[in-house]
C-alpha cells in the first residue's frame, strides 16, 4: 500500500446554518508536519485492524484531526495524548447509542476503544453522508436535543460539573502571562461576571444531569440517518439550560419547559467563558481578539444577551 494522499475536502455532513464561537480553538495540528505524523499513525493502526486505506481525506484540523479513511469509509478522530478525554467520549457514545439517542456511533467493525500510538490517541467512528436535500427546522433541532437529554438522563457516566469550565476560565483570566492583551478593566469584568453567574446559577437549585456541554450547530450533523450530535468529549453535568444557552433563540423557543431566567443567566455565563478563551495568548480562533473585545462590550451593555450564532454573524 502506498503512502496516503492528504487532500482538503468539503465537510462530509450538513450543518445547520449558524456561525459559532467555539469555546476551545487551540489547535495542536496547525503545523502540517504534525498532521503528517498523525496520518501516518492512523494509517498504521488501520492496517493492523485490516481496514483498507488507500486515501486519507482531511476533514477537520483544529484541536483534533478529523480524517476520512478510504475506501473503508471510516472516520478517525486524532488528538494529542493528554489533550483529550477520548475514553470518556467512547464510553458516553456507547451508552447513548445503546439507548437510541441521536449521536454518532463508533465504527461497528472494530473494537470500540481508544487506540494510542506515538503520542496520539485515535478513535474510529461511523462515517455519515450528508442529507443536503432535507433542511431541518429549529423545531427539529430542539426536539433532537430533548431526545439527547432524555437519553443522557438514563446513562451512568462520571463527568465533571459544568462549573469546572468556569474554574478553568477564571484561572485563565487571572493569569496575566496567558492573557497579556486583556486590560485591567476587561479582566475585572470577566472575573466578576464568571463569579456572579456561577453564584446565580447555583442559587436556582435546578435539577442537574449529564449534558452535551457544547451542543451548538457546529456539533450537529444533518445526515441521511437524521440529526446527530458529535464531539461528546465536552460532556459535563449541569442544568439543561446550560446546554440550551449554546443555541440560537429560535431553537430554544421550541425546547419545552426551559426556565427562561436560568437560561438567560447561562447565556451570560457562556458569553463570559467564550470571551475568556478569546484572550488566551495561544488561542487560534480567527480574529479572536476582535471577538473578545466585542463580547466585553456586550457584557458591559447588559441584557438581553445575544446567542453565539448571532454574535458570530456580525
Amino acid at each position: 500500500m502506498g503512502a496516503p494522499q492528504r487532500r482538503a475536502v468539503a465537510p462530509p455532513v450538513g450543518v445547520l446554518p449558524c456561525v459559532v464561537l467555539k469555546a476551545e480553538w487551540q489547535t495542536q495540528f496547525v503545523n502540517m508536519d504534525g498532521v503528517a505524523r498523525a496520518i501516518a499513525v492512523v494509517t498504521l493502526i488501520a492496517a493492523e485492524l485490516d481496514l483498507a486505506v488507500e486515501d486519507v481525506a482531511l476533514i477537520q484540523n483544529s484541536n483534533k484531526l478529523g480524517l476520512r479513511l478510504l475506501p473503508c469509509d471510516v472516520f478517525a478522530r486524532v488528538a494529542v495524548i493528554g489533550e483529550e478525554v477520548a475514553a470518556l467520549e467512547v464510553e458516553v457514545a456507547q451508552q447513548l447509542v445503546a439507548a437510541a439517542a441521536p449521536v454518532v456511533a463508533l465504527e461497528a467493525r472494530l473494537e470500540q476503544r481508544v487506540y494510542e500510538r506515538n503520542g496520539f490517541a485515535v478513535t474510529f467512528w461511523t462515517f455519515y453522508n450528508a442529507n443536503s436535500s432535507d433542511q431541518r427546522s429549529p423545531a427539529d433541532y430542539a426536539h433532537v436535543l430533548q431526545r439527547l437529554h432524555a437519553g443522557m438522563r438514563n446513562i451512568d457516566v462520571p463527568a465533571p460539573r459544568f462549573t469546572d469550565r468556569i474554574d478553568e476560565a477564571l484561572r485563565l483570566v487571572e493569569d496575566h502571562d496567558r492573557t497579556p492583551a486583556l486590560d485591567s478593566a476587561g479582566r475585572e469584568l470577566l472575573l466578576g461576571t464568571l463569579a456572579s453567574a456561577r453564584r446565580k446559577i447555583d442559587h436556582f437549585g435546578a435539577a442537574e444531569q449529564l449534558l452535551h456541554g457544547e451542543p451548538h450547530p457546529g456539533n450537529m450533523l444533518n445526515t441521511t440517518n437524521g440529526l446527530l450530535f458529535i464531539d461528546l468529549e465536552t460532556c459535563c453535568r449541569g442544568p439543561v439550560e446550560f446546554d440550551a444557552a449554546h443555541l440560537p433563540s429560535e431553537v430554544t423557543d421550541h425546547y419545552l419547559e426551559l426556565d427562561q431566567d436560568l437560561l438567560n443567566e447561562c447565556r451570560r455565563l457562556v458569553l463570559a467563558m467564550v470571551a475568556a478563551w478569546r484572550w488566551d495568548v495561544h488561542d487560534q480562533f480567527p480574529d479572536g481578539l476582535r471577538h473578545g473585545r466585542t463580547i466585553l462590550e456586550l457584557l458591559r451593555s447588559g441584557p438581553p444577551w445575544p446567542t453565539l450564532g448571532s454574535l458570530g454573524s456580525e
